[in-house]
């Protein structure tokens, strides 16, 4: 699994659970809905200060952010 596939799948779970939409996640952390939704398709890198935006916006750690999620 690589890297912005975890993030991603964090990102939209971590999302989901909080009752976030992409907007509402982008607003908190101040930055644009496409690049919240672009993050959760995998179709753009982001940096490693925004994953902080973001893992901060969630409360939880970059380091939770990015680790790989356990199914079953």
């Amino acid at each position: 699994m690589s890297a912005r596939e975890i993030l991603a799948l964090n990102m939209i779970r971590l999302r989901a659970a909080r009752g976030y939409s992409q907007e509402a996640l982008a607003l908190e952390c101040g930055l644009h809905r496409t690049f919240i939704g672009h993050v959760e398709r995998q179709a753009r890198n982001i940096s490693i200060d925004n994953v902080e935006r973001i893992a901060l916006t969630l409360g939880v750690s970059v380091g939770e952010l990015l680790t790989p999620p356990k199914f079953g």
